[in-house]
Order: C-alpha cells, then structure tokens, then sequence
C-alpha cells in the first residue's frame, strides 16, 4: 500500500514542480494545487452533478448485472444458445461506446432512460464472461458426482456451480462497476441536464482546465469507491476464500 501511495505523491510532485518551473503552459495543464482548489471551490456543485451520475450508474449496473446473469446461466443450460449468442455478445463490445450513444439520445431523448441502456450495454458483457467461463470451470467428476447422488439441476446449479463460479462473478463485476461511471459520463457527454459528463462539457468550453482535471479526479474516486464497494460484498459473500488466503 505504501510503495503506490509513495509513487502516486511523486508523480503529483513531479506534475507540480513541471508547472511552477514552466516546462509544461499553465494554460494547458493546471498544477495540482489549483486542481484541488478548483475541487473545494465548486464541491457543492460537483456534488450535485456527481449524485446524478452515481443514480444512473448504480442503476444501469443493477440492470446489467441482472441481464448478465441470466444470460449466463441460459448459456450454461442450454449449449445451442451458448453457441448462438457467445460471439454475438463478443462482438457487441467491439462497437463504440461513443458511437452508440447518440443513437441512445436520438431514440430515447436526454432524460435517464439513455443513460441506464449504454451503462447496462457496457456492464453486462463482463459479468456474462466471468459466469460462463466460472461455470464451465467447474470439475466435471464433481458434476457427475451429483449426477450419482440423482441431485436436482438446482441443486447442482446452487452447491455446485454458483459456489465454483462465484468468485469469476465478483471479478467481472469489478470491472463492470468501472465501466458503470465511464459509461455514465460518455452518456452525459452527448445530451443530458445533469451528471458529471454535463459538467465536464461545461466548463470544457470555457476553458476551466482545472475544473476539468478536478471532474476527472472525482471520477477515478468514484469507479475506485464502487470497487471497494464490489470488494467488500465479496468479502461479505464469499468468507471462506478470506479464510484461504490466511
């Protein structure tokens, strides 16, 4: 913890002494200190825009987590559809996010409902991976086993697979709580009254360069806040892997 703390102060060090001494335009790049004063002066502000975005992203993540995981266990029980729809959903992520986003705007308007549909077309294709590759992970001397013992798909489903799969789930669900935000902001970026994107296309045009870095900022904070987020249910959910470790 010490050795990326130590090195994140340094670059900040470094960023800061490049400005003072004049190597990099002010104009360009704002020095640290006016970043985080831009940061403590508009924090009201901020605030209120940031809870916009935190709404949108905490619900399109809850939507496309839910869709992930029932496509991936449709997946996992039926191989034709696993055959139809696996590279269909690789290629969905091959689309741009940038370019999808105005269609969204243009079919649904400025309101929420554009935001939630990018954030879920962005998080979903995570937690799918992860589950479907977490069940065909699962010992198949295990699977026939319960097989022996005449357990019930569900059964073999809840004691067998979900706990084998459970831990490529959290996984995937880290990286869609980062894709949750990100898809949030690019969504406001393109239309919306509202949000962290709405601000950042603000100030962009009148050239607060400091008020921009201070939005990327809090955006970092609060993918890494939704991590430690995802961190701490799966500590909650899976305690026997804590026990492991020690």
């Amino acid at each position: 913890m010490l050795v990326p703390l130590g090195t994140l102060l340094g670059l900040l060090l470094l960023w800061q002494l490049s400005v003072q001494l004049g190597l990099v335009p002010n104009f360009l790049l704002p020095a640290p200190t006016q970043v985080l004063a831009a940061l403590v002066r508009e924090a009201p502000l901020l605030a209120s825009h940031a809870l916009t975005t935190l709404v949108e992203s905490a619900l399109g993540l809850a939507i496309g987590c839910a869709v992930g995981f029932v496509a991936a266990v449709l997946m996992d029980r039926f191989e034709p559809l696993y055959l139809a729809f696996s590279p269909l959903i690789t290629i969905s992520q091959t689309i741009p996010t940038v370019a999808v986003a105005p269609l969204l705007v243009l079919w649904f308007g400025y309101g929420l409902a554009p935001k939630v549909v990018l954030i879920v077309l962005t998080t979903f294709f995570p937690v799918t991976v992860s589950l479907v590759s977490g069940f065909r992970s699962v010992d198949p001397d295990l699977l026939d086993l319960m097989r022996v013992m005449r357990a019930s798909g569900l059964q073999v489903f809840w004691q067998v697979k979900m706990p084998a799969a459970a831990e490529h789930l959290f996984s995937g669900l880290r990286i869609s709580a980062t894709y949750a935000i990100v898809g949030a902001v690019i969504a406001e970026w393109l239309g919306g009254f509202s949000g962290l994107g709405v601000y950042m296309t603000r100030v962009r045009k009148s050239f607060s360069y400091d008020k921009m870095f201070a939005v990327i900022f809090l955006i970092s904070a609060l993918s890494l806040a939704l991590m430690a987020a995802v961190d701490l249910l799966q500590r909650l959910c899976l305690p026997w892997k804590r026990a492991e470790r020690k």
